[in-house]
């Protein structure tokens, strides 16, 4: 029994002192990752995670349904579709032709008003709030230099044009995997600020894509800082109301104090809404014949910006899978809306997991499964 009681407090005490070492070393915010994922049964960050955070509420105006197509949910998913969703824990399957839900599926305890974590969708968000500050007058044009609103970044050549399009030659760190990472400080940590505002541009901006979440959420302070309004007020004005969502969504902020939304990632909100994005921009950026977005912006948002890297535009991801012009807005864990304009098609996935790369490809496996279930789906459909 003693043996036992100085195990117990030799335990104690080592917590103790590795729960002092990381205070002492300002990475306290290990304390918080380890509480919000570990000691919730997870091992990473989660789409349902949003309640463990400050999060502020973009507010909807009045709701625009969307319309339900003829055969709405009459056409089955396809056995690899079944395979597929079972295997990465699909929580929506959404698909829409000429702009009529023509099948969704949701998995249980899930349904259309279900919200949850958009991770990276977040950037094309934030992307499409640029082109609307853009259109506004809040800043300039892609070329205005990063350093008009932040000081700090004065002497690089970096505008809110390489932001947008992950060519801002920052020193920033994308792990997904180490405690001590920027990425995992910025998901834990508060003054998100601070945190942008220490990294320097180390590499020559505008030459090339190189994919890093400190580059949308510097995009959003420079949005926040040049509207003079909070992040989740600026996107409910401009998008949300405008564009009828069904739901007020949710945007996970730093802090209770310091309060800057998570530009990068962390929209909570449903299928039905994040499509509407995709509907957006395959319209040129009009809703419902309101302009919300310059036509010339949205085409060069999802056109490469550099032909060797032609994957990436601004703020969303590029494929010519099938032949077809595809764009689409991407989450850490599957999250999708693939647009696929020539064919008046959207295709929104949420879920818990994610496939493997395929060798070569930009994007994971997962992601033309989805789209070849969808064109075997409603094949006969008009």
């Amino acid at each position: 029994m003693k043996y036992l009681k100085k195990t117990i407090k030799g335990l104690v005490l080592i917590l103790a002192l590795i729960v002092a070492a990381l205070y002492i070393t300002d990475y306290d915010y290990i304390l918080k990752g380890v509480r919000v994922v570990y000691m919730t049964g997870h091992t990473t960050a989660y789409i349902d995670d949003y309640p463990s955070f400050e999060n502020d509420i973009i507010q909807k105006g009045t709701v625009q349904p969307w319309e339900q197509h003829d055969a709405y949910n009459t056409i089955n998913a396809t056995s690899e579709l079944t395979e597929i969703n079972d295997e990465l824990g699909t929580v929506a399957l959404l698909i829409i032709k000429n702009d009529s839900i023509v099948y969704e599926d949701y998995a249980a305890d899930y349904g259309a008003s279900s919200q949850t974590n958009s991770f990276s969708m977040a950037k094309s968000i934030t992307s499409a709030m640029l082109g609307k500050a853009i259109k506004d007058g809040f800043i300039k044009d892609l070329n205005q230099p990063v350093g008009d609103f932040f000081p700090q970044f004065s002497d690089s050549a970096m505008t809110v044009g390489d932001l947008s399009s992950m060519a801002s030659g920052l020193n920033w760190d994308e792990s997904y995997t180490s405690p001590f990472s920027l990425t995992a400080r910025s998901y834990y940590d508060d003054n998100l600020a601070e945190t942008i505002l220490n990294l320097k541009v180390t590499e020559t901006p505008g030459q090339s894509v190189k994919y890093l979440s400190g580059n949308t959420q510097l995009l959003g302070m420079v949005i926040q800082k040049a509207t003079g309004q909070p992040l989740a007020q600026y996107l409910s004005n401009n998008f949300w109301k405008p564009m009828g969502m069904e739901q007020d969504a949710l945007w996970q902020l730093d802090d209770k104090d310091n309060r800057l939304a998570k530009t990068y990632c962390c929209i909570a909100s449903n299928a039905r809404d994040f499509a509407r994005f995709g509907k957006l921009y395959m319209n040129q950026g009009k809703w419902n014949g309101k302009q919300i977005l310059d036509p010339k912006f949205v085409s060069t948002s999802i056109t490469p910006r550099f032909q060797e890297d032609d994957h990436y535009g601004y703020g969303f991801w590029l494929s010519n899978y099938r032949d077809k012009k595809i764009f689409a807005m991407r989450g850490i864990l599957g999250q999708y809306v693939i647009t696929i304009p020539e064919d008046n098609l959207i295709i929104v996935r949420l879920g818990h997991k994610r496939g493997a790369f395929t060798p070569g490809a930009s994007f994971t496996q997962d992601f033309y499964d989805y789209i070849d279930a969808t064109y075997e789906m409603t094949q006969s459909l008009q």
